[in-house]
């Protein structure tokens, strides 16, 4: 397969840069303040969003939003949302009855840096923030209504109990026992590939989309949502820690289920091959405006961390 080969048809490195830099502006102008009572919450939740990542969640909403041409000011405010649900997932990931992890991003967890219950109530805050800002009307001005309450519907609908938490239950359950292919695709479409669907229908709904091209959109979405789960498991096996940012090895160590351990590293590399041919190959209608989400999805199989 040649789509795991890096085709330079645009600097995929300075488009991930130059996002970055615009969600966490926005960010910077939406992220929860105040004095107080309740300041040493704020802190712990400016911690964890201010920690780093690649923002790679609002960056598909933009992305999907420019291959279609639309108007990427109207999306900012779900971007934004989008990365406080994920900083929030991270945040109770971590928690000693979770994954117990000391690091995340090359700095201690914000249980470590704080203590467990407020990253518990930072997680919590993070996660109502994030409706407040999609539900918040002066944000979504020229915005039909309806799209953006189906958008914000479709984002609760991936973070909770049929999506993201669903996934992470499905895989604390599964610790220590053996687990079935289907049973892993199970987990990682929801765990992970939930949110990253969400942000490629909120791009693709916010940024004017025909149905047609918001159905090749979701068929994208779903490819590279579980395509960055299984690359995920084979860095945590490949990777080191400094590297990653976060203990390599902590899959295995906690029994977890992951394509390495069911298929072994190399069928795992296959099945991110044939999940980026799905992603690419769901492109082929849109013109060059998607060039963003084609390497975006090329760096998510290759990256090293």
């Amino acid at each position: 397969m040649t789509s795991l080969k890096l085709i330079k048809t645009m600097d995929i490195v300075k488009y991930l840069k130059e996002k970055k830099a615009l969600v966490e502006a926005a960010m910077a102008g939406m992220a929860p303040g105040g004095k107080g009572l309740t300041d040493r919450l704020h802190q712990a939740m400016n911690y964890s969003l201010e920690a780093g990542g690649k923002r790679i969640r609002p960056i598909l909403t933009i992305a999907a939003c420019e291959a279609l041409g639309g108007d990427i000011n109207k999306v900012m405010p779900a971007a934004c949302a989008l990365e406080f649900i994920h900083t929030y997932s991270l945040i109770h990931d971590d928690l000693p009855a979770m994954d117990d992890d000391d690091y995340r991003r090359g700095e201690p967890t914000c249980h470590r840096a704080f203590d467990e219950a407020t990253a518990i109530l930072a997680g919590d805050g993070l996660l109502t923030a994030a409706f407040e800002l999609l539900t918040r009307s002066d944000l979504f001005e020229g915005v039909d209504p309806a799209t953006a309450m189906e958008v914000a519907n479709d984002i609760a609908r991936a973070a909770g109990h049929g999506g993201m938490v669903g996934g992470q239950q499905a895989d604390m359950d599964a610790e220590g026992k053996e687990v079935d292919l289907p049973t892993l695709e199970f987990i990682h479409t929801h765990k992970t590939g939930a949110l990253i669907l969400a942000s490629i229908k909120a791009g693709a709904k916010l940024g004017g989309g025909s149905p047609k091209k918001i159905k090749a959109l979701i068929k994208y979405g779903e490819a590279a949502g579980l395509a960055f789960q299984v690359a995920d498991d084979i860095l945590d096996v490949t990777g080191d820690t400094t590297t990653l940012g976060k203990d390599a090895g902590s899959d295995e160590a906690r029994g977890k289920a992951t394509y390495p351990a069911i298929l072994g590293v190399r069928e795992a590399k296959n099945r991110a091959a044939e999940l980026l041919d799905t992603a690419l190959d769901s492109l082929n209608t849109f013109d060059s405006k998607a060039d963003p989400l084609r390497e975006i999805a090329r760096y998510i199989v290759n990256r090293t961390h």
